[in-house]
């Protein structure tokens, strides 16, 4: 045995945190150039997956900002708002509306886009991140 090596609970805590950090940055990111909702969901299934393999499935559904079922519908219904901003406009439905945000020497664009994006990061998460969970735990019945 490997005695320098810290134990697999310490680095799938710092992997959890890095992985969902990376995710938001992907989902950020997305806004203006490729990535986006669909790869930043699928790292947080990632993280969620790690957590569930090195301490149980139940410990990582805790971790969920909600059950996975709640997860997806708020993901579904924040991606079928985002296009509600056009409507109200007289523009068609998912013409994405964007501004500029201007703080003092930093400007940060942003734009309806981020929201829909956020729709599909939370409904990936929510049913890839439940059926992996859900295959954890069987794995754990079974043995």
């Amino acid at each position: 045995m490997i005695s320098w090596l810290p134990p697999a609970e310490v680095f799938v805590r710092v992997l959890y945190a890095m992985l969902l950090f990376a995710s938001l940055w992907i989902l950020w990111r997305g806004q203006n150039a490729p990535g986006g909702g669909f790869i930043g969901g699928l790292m947080a299934v990632a993280a969620s997956a790690a957590y569930a393999l090195v301490f149980d499935a139940g410990s990582a559904l805790r971790r969920l900002p909600l059950e996975p079922v709640r997860l997806a519908a708020c993901g579904v219904l924040l991606a079928l708002l985002s296009g509600l901003p056009a409507l109200l406009n007289g523009l068609p439905y998912l013409t994405h509306r964007g501004v500029t945000l201007s703080f003092g020497v930093v400007e940060l664009p942003v734009s309806t886009v981020i929201l829909f994006d956020l729709g599909i990061y939370l409904c990936v998460w929510g049913v890839f991140g439940g059926y992996c969970l859900a295959l954890v735990r069987a794995i754990e019945e079974e043995s």
